[in-house]
């Protein structure tokens, strides 16, 4: 069964940090490009931060530009997501996603996927709410 899990979602207060993690199974995460979206209530979907299969390209939102992290460890089949300065707007449902990269023009494209193809596949959330 293809599965994405993610984990390290909590409450935090405004200048904290978390750091999610996403591990695949099922399939190995070698020949797949990863993302990092997140869900706001009353708000779109959005792409926060993506990675080549190779961990060489990355893009970031311009929203958490110098505060997050991605990063990825292929031979745990897991990515993860570091995040800094965490703000009040940061709350929202954080999502991780992988699409092989044979599909994927370049980072900016894989963060704005609204949907993956047959071979690709979205976890199922973890929640992350900044709040005093």
């Amino acid at each position: 069964q293809v599965q994405l899990v993610e984990s390290g979602g909590s409450v935090v207060q405004p200048g904290g940090s978390l750091r999610l993690s996403c591990t695949a199974s099922g399939f190995t995460l070698d020949y797949y490009d990863i993302g990092w979206f997140r869900q706001a209530p009353g708000k779109e979907r959005e792409g926060v931060s993506c990675m080549d299969r190779h961990g060489r390209m990355t893009f970031y939102a311009d929203s958490v530009k110098g505060r997050f992290t991605i990063s990825r460890d292929n031979a745990k089949n897991t990515v993860y997501l570091q995040m800094d300065n965490l703000k009040p707007e940061d709350t929202a449902v954080y999502y991780c996603v992988a699409e092989h990269s044979a599909l994927i023009i370049n980072m900016e494209a894989m963060c704005a996927l609204r949907t993956t193809s047959s071979v690709g596949s979205w976890g199922q959330g973890t929640q992350v709410t900044v709040s005093s």
